[in-house]
Formats: C-alpha cells, sequence, structure tokens
C-alpha cells in the first residue's frame, strides 16, 4: 500500500477505529493528505477487516489530539515500533490522568506523556 506504515491490529475490538475516508472527512483534507499524515508518522494506522483505519482516540472536535505527532516522533526516535507505540499509547497506566497515554493527551497532559515516552529511549 504506497509506503504506508501499518501498525499490527494489539487493539481492544473495543476501540474505535475510523477508515481513511471518514479520518479525511473528520480532518477536512483529502484521504491523499491523510495517508501522507501516515507516512510521516504524525499518525498510525492498522488493519482491520481488510481495511486500513486510524484509532478513533486519536482525534477531537478540532482535529488531531494535540501532543499526539510528537509522541509518535519521540516514541520512534527510541526505537518503538509502530505496533510497540500503539501498545504504549492504549496500555493502562494508574499514575496517568486519564488512566492511558492516549487519554492523558486527549485531556491536555501531553507534557506528561511526552516526558515518560522520552524518559523510555534512557
Amino acid at each position: 500500500m504506497s509506503g504506508i506504515p501499518v501498525a499490527d491490529d494489539i487493539l481492544d475490538t473495543a476501540v474505535s477505529v475510523l477508515p481513511l475516508s471518514e479520518v479525511a472527512d473528520v480532518l477536512g483534507i483529502s484521504a491523499s493528505k491523510v495517508r501522507q499524515m501516515l507516512r510521516d508518522g504524525h499518525l498510525i494506522a492498522v488493519r482491520r477487516g481488510g481495511e486500513l483505519c486510524v484509532p478513533g482516540d486519536f482525534f477531537v472536535k478540532d482535529g488531531v489530539v494535540k501532543g499526539l505527532a510528537g509522541t509518535i516522533t519521540v516514541l520512534a526516535d527510541s526505537g518503538f515500533s509502530r505496533t510497540e507505540m500503539l501498545r504504549w499509547l492504549f496500555t493502562a497506566d494508574d499514575t496517568l490522568p486519564g488512566n492511558t497515554p492516549v487519554n492523558a493527551l486527549r485531556t491536555s497532559h501531553g507534557t506528561e506523556v511526552k516526558r515518560r515516552a522520552q524518559a523510555m529511549a534512557f
């Protein structure tokens, strides 16, 4: 699929995912720009039901969750694969507001999430 990195779908089946066409609608951009965001590492895709999809938790009404792209970059720089990134973002952590890194990002706790991602590199 034209060089789009895809993570293994390790997400619980209860985690909603959006096909790329819906992501484009949510963001108000073309599907080709969504694919470019995936190639650039701003989002992470999984294949579910044979279709490329992005976790719905990556979006808020204004667009992509603030701090997500930066967190993905930090994790990539630390050597995480896309699957490992996804697992980390959705793993419960009672010490974080929101109980998972992705929910902490959604509740404006991006600094703490990035600090923890950076700490894992060492």
